[in-house]
Formats: C-alpha cells, sequence, structure tokens
C-alpha cells in the first residue's frame, strides 16, 4: 500500500466547502462509470469515509473538511503507487473546481 494524502485549501464557509465536497464521489461515479464501481461513502459531520473500486482495484479512505482546507488521505494499492502523483493531480483539480 501506498498513502495519498492530500490538502486542498479553500476560501468558502466550512458548510459549503463540505457540501460541495460530498458531491465528489457523486460527480465522479457519474463521469466515470465505465471504471467505478462499488462506490459507498458515510458521513459524521465533517469527516467522511469512502471506498469504491476502480478497474478491479479498491480504494479506501477519508475525507475530512476543516474550516480552511479538505484533507483527503487514501491508501492505494501497490500496483497503483506508480501513478499516486497521477491520481493526486486528478482528484486535486476535481476538488478545487469544485471549491471555487
Amino acid at each position: 500500500m501506498s498513502a495519498l494524502n492530500l490538502n486542498i485549501p479553500h476560501q468558502l464557509s466550512q458548510d459549503e466547502a463540505l457540501k460541495r465536497i460530498k458531491s465528489l464521489l457523486t460527480n465522479l461515479k457519474e463521469e466515470q462509470k465505465d471504471v467505478i464501481s462499488n462506490v459507498a461513502e458515510n458521513w459524521q459531520g465533517e469527516k467522511g469515509d469512502f471506498s469504491f473500486s476502480a478497474k478491479g482495484f479498491d480504494l479506501a479512505g477519508n475525507i475530512q473538511v476543516t474550516p480552511s482546507n479538505v484533507e483527503i488521505n487514501a491508501d492505494l494499492p501497490f500496483a497503483l503507487s506508480f501513478f499516486k502523483g497521477m491520481i493526486g493531480s486528478v482528484i486535486t483539480n476535481k476538488a478545487n473546481e469544485l471549491l471555487k
């Protein structure tokens, strides 16, 4: 496993950032329905756990929305660790779009 830890700053209220980030997995599932399956998320306040399968690989992690940033932490299977930078960039770009 390889740890993916992202910290994405935002200028929104914590509630607005939370609302927008909660739509991240929903949007991703719709946009990438041929690649992503078994999406699950569980939110407790501003903390959420998520899991999904992508091209046969299971991914899981957590998200925390704070007043100034969004922290996303996940464990990538070894086979995906080679794409860690690309995966991090895609997630960061998508989150930045949502948090504008």
